[in-house]
């Protein structure tokens, strides 16, 4: 894969883990399902694409 797309999957990693965690000081129960939500596809999408992201086992499964 590119540097262009290892680096796009990091940002949008990044804005979902800091959107996440603002649902979650929020209180906003559906938005941290969403949240997780994104945080599991891009982990998915990036390990498809032979790309290793640090993550935890509950980002990983979109737990919370």
């Amino acid at each position: 894969m590119t540097a262009m797309f290892d680096e796009e999957l990091r940002e949008q990693l990044a804005r979902a883990r800091e959107e996440l965690a603002a649902a979650r000081e929020d209180g906003d129960a559906d938005g941290v399902q969403a949240y997780l939500g994104r945080v599991a596809a891009l982990l998915r999408l990036a390990s498809q694409h032979g790309i290793q992201l640090p993550h935890t086992p509950e980002e990983e499964q979109g737990e919370s």
